[in-house]
């Protein structure tokens, strides 16, 4: 990535057994009664939940902390739960890794469901829109975001709203028109568009689609090679 000041290695691995994201073709689960009135869209974000990454190799870390501020009303900014979440998540990392390969999916897995929610599954999916499609059900219906693997694993942001044509919790009949997103990065090295673009950025699907790509991880050979990795909340 051009734009980048140094390299990133890949922070994201997985050797589980995967959840693959076929099901986004299907209805959706029942909405909960308590969820709040559909008016287009969702986002999740609000002032002070944003959280720069205090390490180069921190940005899952730094997303674990922005999604932490969001669903617990929090404003943490803190270095040193970034170290915390990040000394956590290495030591359940599924790939013995070296440390400037940071986190992988399995230990990015275990942060979100230890530090945020319960309800967080890692998902391997065959096609972009069936991971979005997927997630933006699931945002819908749990109110809380998503971790993405951008950049083909190398990153990782948080998927935090959209807005659709239809109420994904009512119908599978619908397409997205816009989505929210924030990176870590943002504050460390900044871009107007590309990594990591101001908190709480607007794209296009096709222009997120130039972020969210399919994982590929060059040492070596992993069974989620060519697949969109992205950490839902199952509701």
């Amino acid at each position: 990535m051009a734009a980048q000041p140094r390299r990133f290695r890949p922070v994201l691995g997985l050797v589980s057994v995967l959840l693959v994201s076929l099901a986004w073709a299907a209805m959706p689960a029942r909405a909960d009664a308590a969820l709040p009135a559909w008016t287009g869209g969702i986002n999740l974000y609000r002032t002070g939940v944003f959280s720069t990454q205090k390490s180069w190799l921190w940005c899952t870390a730094a997303d674990v902390q922005i999604m932490r501020n969001m669903n617990y009303g929090r404003t943490d900014h803190s270095a040193t739960a970034q170290s915390r979440y990040f000394s956590y998540m290495r030591a359940r990392n599924k790939y013995s890794l070296p440390l400037s390969a940071g986190v992988d999916p399995v230990g990015w897995t275990a942060g979100l469901r230890y530090f945020v929610d319960r309800r967080y599954q890692l998902m391997s999916s065959a096609t972009f829109l069936g991971a979005l499609r997927l997630a933006v059900v699931r945002m819908r219906l749990t109110n809380l975001p998503v971790a993405i693997a951008v950049s083909r694993g190398n990153h990782g942001w948080v998927l935090h709203g959209f807005t659709a044509t239809a109420d994904p919790a009512k119908t599978s009949d619908f397409r997205i028109t816009s989505v929210r997103v924030s990176g870590p990065l943002w504050g460390l090295q900044n871009s107007s568009f590309g990594y990591d673009m101001p908190p709480n950025k607007k794209l296009y699907p096709y222009e997120l689609a130039r972020f969210f790509t399919p994982w590929r991880y060059a040492p070596k050979r992993m069974i989620w090679d060519g697949r969109f990795v992205s950490i839902q909340p199952v509701p």
